[in-house]
């Protein structure tokens, strides 16, 4: 089968083409279209009273599961109007595509279209799988298909440590008993009872073996108005791990904290110095190891400051936890330190709003541009203190922390836009034009907040 260029799809989509003989010699007829997870699907069906075997096994497929892993496409012959044995041979078709794929057959959506009346000729069909090879169960970075419930994956009775999973062992497909960690399915049994489970993940990590479990919790974030919220602005900067402010609508601050582990990033940091040295003297290809090392000192990092960051803000009532925007597409570049930093970066915001979202709090984020370049009080752009990288000089002369001064910053921009939001246009204009500097995102600073806040009072009182 030929694959289509991974540059021409949409990032986590594989595709690719054969001539199965269905029409004409040696034109591309079956087509096949991968997602590397699952898939939210939505179809829009003939109306017709006759359907085709396709049609049905797929509306099934949503009704059932709703979600898809596959879509086969075949032409020259529609398998419509082909009765009960065109449904059986719709679904060996599933099997045939699934088996190679390492997918369940119902993850397939089987589409066809050509002539009506004929049965599929399945001896097309087998040849088009004789040449991708044996069914396998193909993995890419390391994840592997998801194993749907009750079709590849059975759980034991209740209170044993087994699981089965249906693999394939090089002829067909089985069912087999693997024992599962009594410590781990503990865990899951006192956290997550009741909870409504996904499909399990086989995942390959340090050449074994692991079942990746996922849960689906309902939770009510809060809905406290604008107004009376109490946030918690996060400057994530380089010398300080953390920088948090807690704030409210009218730019008053009801606490700070500075979150730092410099003993942990000394040690990655260590780290990120042999490796250089060891690169020059041995080369890159040698140096894998210690770049692990080095990526599980960054993940447990982040792991501590999003922890921090989270307890802190639960301690003090917030509603929102605020951020900065940061690209989380594309690639890095820049040096290997920086590009560690921005990792870390990204992974404490992912981090802190799982946890955020489970203990009820929103999570936003705002422009980042000018935050740590821009003074609080409005005085314009600071200067780094050169003795001092983790100070900053106002042009008034002021000696501040850089980082706490880009937290005031971050917390400021997010109450004016959505203080600004839910306005009337002439409001809104009529504060803009006392307040010039609201109506740039890129510009606005906590002093800005202040005087907006006293702008709406004002014009309330009128």
């Amino acid at each position: 089968m030929d694959t289509i260029k991974n540059s021409d799809l949409p990032r986590g989509f594989k595709a690719g083409t054969a001539a199965a003989g269905f029409k004409a010699q040696g034109r591309d007829d079956l087509g096949i279209i991968l997602s590397d997870r699952d898939a939210v699907v939505a179809g829009l069906f003939t109306l017709n009273v006759f359907k085709a075997a396709p049609v049905m096994v797929c509306k099934d497929i949503l009704r059932r599961f709703g979600k898809a892993r596959a879509i086969i496409a075949n032409s020259g012959q529609a398998n419509a109007c082909t009765g009960e044995e065109g449904i059986a041979r719709c679904h060996e078709t599933q099997r045939m595509v699934a088996g190679p794929l390492g997918i369940s057959p119902d993850a397939v959506m089987p589409m066809s279209t050509g002539v009506i009346g004929d049965q599929l000729k399945m001896d097309l069909w087998e040849k088009a799988g004789e040449k991708a090879g044996k069914p396998r169960l193909a993995y890419e970075n390391h994840a592997m298909p998801v194993f749907y419930r009750d079709v590849m994956y059975r759980e034991e009775k209740e209170g044993k440590d087994e699981a089965y999973l249906k693999l394939y062992d090089g002829h067909d497909w089985k069912w087999f008993c693997v024992r599962l960690n009594h410590t781990d399915m503990e865990y899951l049994r006192r956290n997550w009872s009741g909870k409504k489970a996904s499909a399990p993940t086989l995942e390959k990590r340090h050449h074994k073996y692991f079942l990746r479990f996922s849960y689906t919790e309902e939770v009510t974030l809060t809905k406290t108005p604008v107004k009376e919220q109490i946030i918690c602005s996060v400057d994530l900067g380089i010398n300080t791990d953390a920088v948090c402010t807690i704030m409210r609508a009218d730019g008053t601050v009801l606490g700070r904290k500075f979150i730092n582990h410099p003993s942990e990033k000394d040690r990655m940091y260590r780290t990120l110095g042999r490796i250089r040295r060891f690169q020059r003297e041995h080369g890159s290809a040698q140096s894998r190891g210690r770049w692990a090392y080095t990526k599980r000192l960054n993940i447990e990092l982040g792991r501590k400051i999003a922890g921090a960051i989270v307890k802190n803000a639960e301690e003090n009532h917030a509603d929102v936890i605020v951020f900065e925007y940061l690209e989380m597409q594309g690639k890095i570049s820049g040096k290997k330190k920086q590009k560690l930093h921005l990792w870390r970066k990204r992974d404490i915001q992912k981090r802190c709003e799982h946890q955020a979202h489970r203990k009820g709090m929103r999570v936003s984020r705002v422009c980042a541009w000018n935050t740590s370049r821009l003074a609080y009080d409005g005085s314009g752009s600071v200067s780094r203190d050169l003795k001092n990288h983790s100070l900053c000089v106002f042009q008034t002369g002021k000696r501040y922390n850089c980082d706490l001064s880009a937290s005031y910053n971050i917390g400021a921009r997010y109450f004016i836009r959505e203080l600004l939001k839910p306005l009337p246009v002439t409001e809104r204009s009529l504060l803009e034009a006392k307040v010039p500097s609201v109506k740039r995102r890129t510009s606005c600073v906590y002093a800005d907040l202040k005087e907006l806040h006293l702008q709406m009072e004002i014009l309330k009182a009128a």
